[in-house]
């Protein structure tokens, strides 16, 4: 799997970049910019969901979930860009495994919420709460992302030993 990003990289030319003077903080201003837009918004709509801010409508609210869906994929690009680039540090810790764990519930999340509650949260009125389910998925939102940033954070402390790895 090393190898294969690796190769990866090198052959994209984001192992170049990232290894010349600007690339790795340019790539970290980008992720932090991305993570401020996808909390910045979506965080607030989970806010939103959770009681805060009553009196704004909950469909104009969720109109910021597209900025925050491209900051989404801004973090996604530079996280790949910091993976591929130095995947022996990534693979193997512990802390960007739980990232991904943690990435993964609020992934699942998300689907919860747009499959079931999406139409039934937009269409409820400004000064009306929404109902419980949609409350838990908002909290469960809010955890997941606030656990992401924690991990992300402790990336860099917890840089391999290999034995850290419990799969490894």
């Amino acid at each position: 799997m090393i190898e294969l990003l690796s190769s990866f990289s090198k052959f994209t030319g984001i192992y170049t970049f990232m290894n010349s003077p600007w690339g790795w903080p340019t790539a970290e201003s980008i992720h932090f910019l991305g993570l401020c837009l996808l909390i910045g918004c979506v965080g607030v709509f989970d806010l939103r969901m959770l009681g805060v801010g009553r009196g704004i409508g909950y469909l104009q609210m969720h109109k910021l979930v597209k900025i925050g869906v491209f900051g989404y994929c801004l973090n996604l690009t530079t996280g790949i860009m910091f993976l591929t680039t130095a995947p022996d540090q990534y693979l193997f810790n512990p802390a960007f495994q739980t990232k991904l764990l943690f990435m993964l519930v609020a992934g699942l999340n998300m689907f919860w919420f747009y499959a079931s509650y999406s139409d039934q949260v937009k269409a409820t009125e400004a000064a009306t709460s929404v109902v419980e389910p949609a409350k838990i998925i908002a909290m469960l939102s809010l955890l997941c992302w606030m656990a992401v940033i924690i991990c992300g954070r402790l990336i860099t402390y917890f840089r391999p030993p290999y034995h850290w790895c419990w799969f490894c």
